[in-house]
């Protein structure tokens, strides 16, 4: 199993980022995907998720209209749209197969003027 996350990166506050997720080494259109974060002190702490299909999606409520969780199965990948950032989403943001799964190494976003 290699989960790969991209597209962290630095952004102003009110400012927007899509995270991706690459997956392989399983059956990813099976798989509820999911999203994580930590924050630096933090725990880590649950984001987003999808069902394997795409056509259930569940939030973490801190995010909830301003994030966005999407996957392309032909890609066996799956995307979080982060609108309207603020700083406390600043974190390494990372992906997995919902609910057991193995950890990738991470995307940073940092939120900032």
């Amino acid at each position: 199993v290699q989960i790969v996350e991209s597209g962290g990166g630095l952004v102003q506050p009110g400012g927007s980022l899509r995270l991706s997720c690459a997956a392989s080494g399983f059956t990813f259109s099976s798989a509820a995907m999911s999203w994580y974060r930590q924050a630096p002190g933090k725990e880590r702490e649950f984001v987003a998720r999808i069902s394997s299909a795409g056509d259930s999606t569940n939030y973490a409520d801190s995010v909830k209209g301003r994030f966005i969780i999407s996957r392309d199965n032909a890609k066996n990948t799956v995307y979080l749209q982060m609108n309207s950032l603020k700083p406390e989403n600043a974190a390494e943001y990372f992906c997995k197969k919902y609910p057991f799964g193995c950890w990738g190494q991470g995307t940073q976003v940092n939120v900032s003027s």
